[in-house]
């Protein structure tokens, strides 16, 4: 989902900090013994855009997932979602999503 997003953006023009663009995955596993199953996979990306292309990458954030060959091929048995700190200029956006869908906060 990481390279999708930054391909989102870049195929929209979108400048952004790759220095400073990071993904943290945390996951959730259940099982005993030898037999375990992913249960959950959450991503938080913390992005920087300029405050001009707020739009344009909040709607980059939102369709990400759909673009996602990982997630298009896992999303009917590990429950994905995702959250965003997209800072835009001054302001910071706080932005969510369950692979279909955005919510701002």
């Amino acid at each position: 989902m990481y390279g999708t997003l930054r391909g989102a953006l870049a195929g929209r023009k979108i400048a952004f900090d790759r220095d400073s663009f990071k993904a943290s995955v945390e996951g959730r596993i259940a099982g005993i013994g030898k037999t375990i199953r992913i249960k959950s996979i959450h991503v938080h990306y913390d992005v920087a855009v300029p405050a001009d292309a707020a739009e344009a990458a909040e709607r980059a954030l939102a369709l990400h997932v759909q673009g996602c060959p990982a997630h298009q091929s896992v999303k009917d048995a590990i429950d994905i979602t995702w959250e965003a700190s997209l800072r835009a200029g001054d302001q910071v956006l706080a932005l969510r999503g369950n692979g279909s869908a955005t919510t701002p906060e």
